[in-house]
């Protein structure tokens, strides 16, 4: 049985749980397709928006995006791709990476030496020895990772030899690369199962189901991802209401809560929030978000990113959310998502995107945390942390906190599951791609690799190129250029007028 909840931890989490879905991106992204690019003001540390030297091979080339998102629109597909194509560099693992061999069951199928492999780990089973077992395996799911029944057969000793984790970490590379096969991903959530792991359970049965709609066993894995979900919920309720939280939550927030952004929550609101679900946590602190942070309210713009928004969100698989994306007035790329599909994106995110094709990949990207339920898990497990040292100018809130918090494996299934969402939607899938590409073009220090939760920038375009690839992704569908264009001057527009108004000069006198 699992340990109750420590107060402090919820206490804690529910504090900073409004970052849940930051992005780790820089904000200072070159090569904007209509011009607008931000510089930092070294002396005031403000960063202005500035229309950037368009040339006339960059406009000829805009121009020429146009014409193929017009193609792409008129339903001339084969004409638009052929004109995308000529427009984009080819990528590197189109040419480096081996196509996956077809998977197999038979064992007569194998190879004189796979079958060896195959016929020694049975021996080891059945005399209960671990290396005899264990090695044979290894080397069989990595010489002919073809063969499906190695992976289950190699994961389920490896469960024996109490190595959960490994077991699980086996099925998972496998699936990554066979994705169609559903034995593989039941392994995994038999283990999870096992071991009371139910939310893993759901979100590998939902990535399952996002992966791959038309499989015949989709709608099976998304109902079995709901079993699984509310057995965690019906074990949170149950540890929650172990948890003798009565004055002592209470006094901990009036401590730890006091001034802050969210004000004073009692016990029984923190408790019921929690109990109640994704949706009433990420619904409470969005209208309270919204009511401290200066937001976007120009009906264009909104309607241009709550439809992008939308269209993307009905091929999430959540739709018990009633998902929302708001518009926060702050010139930093980035973006981030409240559990329950409330997402949030700062203006930034408009202004230094390329197309509609790298916003939606954003936009994907965050659906993604929602819909597989990272938010949530970590304000309910307690393992958020926070860097509270920096804000967006003068506003003083958690929603643009720099955290380093989500798993790396949570980035990476966010990445893989918004690009399969672009990849569906119609966009260009490579969006999400494109844009960590600008992104590692920067100059800014970041931290290495081993100290951040958040792979490298290229780390990331190199695995999203090779999902794209594999998968057969289409990278030359619409990009949508013109009416970003449109939206990026308006917003940029917005932004200098909000940094003259008072409510800008009171934010940035508190500030000081």
């Amino acid at each position: 049985m699992k340990k109750p909840i420590p107060v402090l931890i919820i206490a804690l989490t529910l504090l900073f749980s409004t970052t849940a879905g930051v992005i780790a991106v820089n904000p200072n992204s070159p090569e904007v397709v209509t011009g607008a690019k931000e510089e930092d003001n070294k002396e005031t540390g403000e960063t202005t928006i500035e229309k950037e030297k368009i040339t006339p091979a960059r406009h000829e080339k805009y121009e020429q995006y146009m014409e193929a998102d017009e193609l792409y629109l008129s339903g001339d597909v084969e004409s638009a791709a052929e004109l995308y194509r000529s427009l984009k560099e080819p990528f590197a693992a189109e040419t480096e990476v081996e196509r996956v061999p077809e998977a197999i069951y038979d064992p007569e199928e194998l190879s004189p030496q796979g079958a060896a492999y195959w016929r020694i780990s049975g021996e080891g089973l059945e005399q209960q020895l671990e290396s005899k077992t264990l090695v044979p395996l290894r080397f069989l799911v990595e010489q002919y990772p073809e063969f499906i029944p190695g992976h289950l057969r190699y994961s389920r000793a490896l469960k024996a030899y109490n190595q959960p984790e490994e077991a699980v970490a086996v099925l998972e590379r496998a699936t990554t690369m066979y994705p169609n096969q559903p034995e593989l991903l039941r392994g995994a959530i038999e283990i999870y199962e096992e071991e009371e792991e139910w939310l893993e359970a759901s979100i590998l049965a939902r990535q399952f189901a996002l992966l791959n709609p038309d499989h015949p066993q989709a709608s099976e894995f998304t109902q079995l991802a709901d079993t699984q979900l509310a057995l965690y919920q019906k074990d949170l309720r149950e540890r929650l209401s172990g948890n003798a939280i009565g004055s002592f939550i209470t006094g901990i927030f009036g401590l730890a809560l006091t001034g802050n952004l969210f004000g004073t929550l009692s016990a029984i609101q923190t408790t019921t929030l929690l109990i109640q679900g994704e949706s009433a946590v990420g619904e409470g602190f969005s209208e309270q978000i919204q009511r401290q942070v200066p937001m976007i309210e120009d009906e264009a713009v909104l309607t241009y990113v709550r439809e992008m928004g939308a269209k993307l969100a009905r091929f999430g698989g959540r739709n018990e959310f009633e998902y929302e994306f708001h518009l926060i007035m702050d010139d930093q790329l980035n973006a981030f998502a409240l559990p329950g599909g409330k997402i949030f994106i700062n203006a930034g995110a408009l202004i230094q995107t390329k197309s509609e094709a790298e916003l939606a990949g954003l936009l994907a990207h965050e659906i993604s945390h929602a819909v597989l339920s990272h938010g949530f898990k970590l304000v309910t497990e307690g393992n958020l942390t926070a860097n509270l040292t920096q804000f967006i100018p003068f506003g003083g809130t958690a929603a643009n906190l720099v955290v380093l918090k989500y798993s790396r494996d949570m980035e990476r299934e966010a990445d893989i599951i918004g690009t399969k969402i672009l990849a569906v939607s119609g966009y260009a899938a490579d969006g999400l791609h494109n844009l960590f590409v600008t992104l590692n073009r920067e100059d800014r220090p970041r931290p290495p690799a081993w100290l951040s939760t958040h792979p490298h920038t290229e780390e990331r375009v190199g695995y999203l190129e090779n999902i794209i690839v594999t998968n057969g992704y289409n990278r030359y569908a619409y990009e949508g250029v013109s009416l970003h264009s449109e939206i990026q001057e308006k917003v940029a527009q917005l932004m200098t007028e909000y940094r003259e108004s008072d409510d800008y000069e009171l934010r940035r006198s508190k500030r000081r």
